[in-house]
């Protein structure tokens, strides 16, 4: 199976079931409201699928991350490091600090929400230090990135056009799939969560 990063609409975001995120959708909005914000009801149905529409967002998390921690190490702060990766619920609202919500998911005993714009601009000085090229996927609705670096046009592209981000694919497939995955959430306003 493994751990996908997908993004989520209306229907599963609100949603009271067993596979829905209502009691996330509730305690974020209970934590907006608390600090004087306003509540994130605007969330979109989600899309038909349709190949590079940028409708929907999915990737596996499948390349070690050993290459990008260390990359996160050399050229961020260990608070800008945690913006970027160390959430479960990326939202398209700007948030001064991430939100810790006391609901346990798959992968942890509570829910860490950051902000897309936070976690955007980190993740667009990552994309700048490997030197990200334009040809990497930007509508990532199935798996895009992931069969991009996997499956040979990353390697094909850095034989032609070598640089930092061709020296460990693995590395710049996280750079590239953080920072589509904050685009993706501001662009549609849905949020993105690990499933």
């Amino acid at each position: 199976m493994g751990i996908y990063l997908v993004s989520v609409g209306a229907e599963e975001w609100f949603g009271a079931d067993e596979d829905g995120m209502g009691d996330t959708a509730a305690a974020l909005n209970a934590e907006l409201v608390r600090r004087g914000l306003p509540a994130y009801e605007s969330v979109p149905q989600e899309a038909e699928f349709r190949r590079g529409s940028g409708q929907s967002f999915e990737e596996k998390l499948i390349p070690p991350m050993d290459g990008f921690v260390a990359l996160c190490r050399a050229q961020l702060t260990p608070e800008e490091t945690d913006t970027v990766c160390g959430w479960t619920v990326m939202v398209p609202l700007s948030l001064d600090e991430e939100i810790l919500l006391p609901i346990e998911t798959g992968y942890s005993d509570s829910t860490t929400v950051a902000g897309a714009p936070q976690v955007l601009a980190v993740a667009e000085r990552l994309a700048a230090a490997v030197g990200l090229p334009a040809e990497v996927p930007a509508m990532c609705d199935n798996l895009d990135l992931t069969m991009w670096f996997l499956d040979g046009a990353a390697k094909e592209l850095a034989a032609v056009r070598p640089g930092p981000w061709g020296e460990d694919l693995d590395t710049a497939f996280y750079v590239a799939m953080y920072l589509r995955a904050a685009q993706h959430v501001l662009r549609r306003g849905c949020p993105v969560v690990y499933s």
